[in-house]
């Protein structure tokens, strides 16, 4: 048998790490369902790190630095009741075996299904020795519940 037909593709693995690994646990850790601190982030988000927002971008230079980022936004939900997230859309988009783009729509809900917050996210993820990290973040807040609506600027 063909080697490279036996292994998974780079798309199945990178999305399984994507959606069956890395979200479920940030989602757990953030409503306080799994008892770990954010230094979990440092598995999925690699140092540096850009992380950009509507308000600004920044180089996260350090581990410090984006744990900080993790911890703030998660003491943030949780300060309104955040239980899941919700994911209306995804795209991913393989470049080559060492890069990809996650696309995704994040609904981020309250227990009773009101909504915190609602984002449009572009990861930029690659892979190293360590394995699948984001090395850039891009959040926009959006109304979309489609990507194309979301990044048209149609929000």
């Amino acid at each position: 048998m063909n080697e490279k037909r036996s292994r998974p593709s780079v798309r199945d693995e990178v999305t399984r790490w994507f959606f069956d690994d890395y979200l479920p646990l940030w989602v757990g850790v953030g409503s306080s369902a799994i008892a770990r601190g954010p230094e979990f982030i440092l598995d999925y988000w690699g140092v540096p790190l850009h992380y950009c927002t509507s308000d600004g971008g920044q180089w996260l230079l350090d581990a410090a630095g984006v744990v900080r980022v993790l911890d703030r936004n998660h003491r943030r939900l949780r300060t309104h009741g955040y239980s899941y997230t919700a994911v209306p859309d995804r795209n991913v988009t393989v470049y080559h075996d060492a890069g990809a783009a996650i696309e995704v729509i994040w609904s981020r809900c309250r227990a009773d299904d009101s909504e915190i917050e609602h984002l449009a996210v572009h990861f930029e993820v690659a892979r190293g020795s360590a394995g699948w990290r984001a090395v850039g973040i891009q959040i926009a807040p959006t109304s979309a519940n489609s990507l194309n609506a979301a990044w048209r600027g149609t929000n």
